[in-house]
């Protein structure tokens, strides 16, 4: 079994390791985090739409301030689901839910997939719920297996784990140095949950927590999937191309407006010009024989800026892939109904797949978990919805939906 699970965990890294790619070229382009791809960043059109489009997903699904789940009992014999619905949503607003969701949204809309851990927090607490939005650099998946590879320092893993004993190689180091990064990885296959250590040798000898979950913590949802992928693909994936070019564009744009600015400046020399030491950057002073023109440009008679033409055609093709021209909720004009309800249609047509999946993935499998937690809690009474209450989703996408159909 140890050794199967090891296996498991090594196939679910090997898989993973084109994605990381994937993400962290979508990430240089709207989320940098190191300073040389913060330096080497250029155009912030990527980075807007991307913002602009999790604002509006937040909105349109989960908006803070309105009702946007609701569960309707399945006949007279089933528990009390609207009592249900209230302390669910109660405890969703007490909770970090509404903070932590978004940053979910951010992972989706740039990596395709996100991973929301819903736990349960201890009894007192203002909420029954505790929702963390881990990195997706994390995550490694296998279809009914989830692998969540993490670090803390050993004193912390001293004091969780009193029981561990860390293998004669690692056990200077820790004495030596408590705040030594351990490496800890968690697994949840079907229901069975393992945590181990990374020092090396038989997982057996390094597990330090067993058990199993009724519902999983671990919400994983995509934008869309290509048959056969276990990852998502999202907006910033398909538009990487263009973005990556419109990057490069302005690039050159900037170089040669500082050439612009600074000007490349000619001065009188004695000597035979070496063309190989001739470097065209700004303020360069360029040595030219005397009473000779120097380096002089080949003007041509069709000469033109193309740059900004092109420019423009990429970022309305970023802003189309992402989104940004179609969802926006404010025109430069007042809209008739009828224009409302054509905008309404395009949006649902446009977010009718990535709204299907996320109902499936996401809202569904967290309002389970959510409605078994308060249950074995005592709050509610217990509460299936495959039989006993039916999920009705009423956010503004669903309302919008339904319009759609009835027109």
């Amino acid at each position: 079994m140890k050794q199967n699970l090891m296996q498991l965990y090594k196939r679910a890294i090997s898989e993973r390791e084109i994605w990381l790619k994937r993400w962290k070229e979508s990430m240089r382009y709207t989320m940098p985090i190191d300073d040389n791809d913060s330096a080497t960043l250029f155009d912030a059109t990527a980075s807007d739409a991307a913002d602009n489009l999790a604002a509006s997903i937040y909105s349109l699904l989960t908006p803070p301030e309105s009702l946007w789940i609701d569960l309707v009992r399945e006949s007279d014999l089933s528990p009390d689901a609207e009592s249900a619905t209230a302390m669910l949503r109660a405890h969703l607003n007490d909770s970090n839910f509404y903070t932590t969701i978004h940053q979910c949204y951010m992972d989706l809309v740039v990596l395709g997939t996100a991973c929301l851990f819903m736990a349960e927090n201890p009894i007192g607490s203002d909420s029954a719920f505790s929702f963390t939005a881990i990195p997706m650099t994390d995550i490694a998946v296998l279809p009914n297996a989830i692998f969540h590879t993490t670090s803390m320092p050993a004193c912390d893993v001293m004091e969780k784990y009193s029981n561990i004993t860390f293998p004669e190689n690692i056990r200077d180091i820790v004495k030596n140095n408590p705040e030594t990064p351990i490496k800890l990885i968690q697994s949840l296959i079907g229901k069975d949950f393992v945590a181990w250590l990374d020092l090396g040798g038989d997982i057996e000898n390094n597990i330090v927590a067993r058990g199993t979950f009724e519902t999983n913590p671990y919400i994983i949802f995509r934008w869309s999937v290509v048959s056969g992928e276990l990852y998502g693909r999202g907006p910033v994936l398909r538009a990487l191309p263009d973005i990556k070019t419109a990057n490069k564009v302005v690039e050159l744009v900037l170089k040669n407006a500082t050439i612009a600015v600074s000007g490349i400046w000619q001065a009188d020399d004695d000597g035979v010009i070496n063309l190989s030491n001739i470097n065209l950057t700004p303020g360069a002073i360029i040595p030219k024989a005397v009473g000779s023109s120097g380096l002089t440009p080949l003007h041509s008679g069709a000469d033109f800026d193309v740059s900004q033409i092109i420019l423009r055609d990429l970022r309305d093709r970023i802003r189309h892939t992402m989104l940004s021209d179609r969802l926006g909720l404010l025109s430069d004009k007042e809209m008739s109904a009828t224009e409302i309800l054509a905008r309404n249609a395009d949006m649902v047509r446009i977010l009718g797949a990535t709204y299907g999946r996320l109902l499936h993935e996401f809202i569904r499998p967290m309002c389970e978990r959510g409605l078994q937690i308060l249950s074995r809690r005592g709050l509610i009474e217990e509460i299936s919805l495959h039989s006993d209450a039916e999920l009705k989703y009423v956010a503004p996408i669903a309302k919008m939906a339904q319009e759609e159909m009835i027109i």
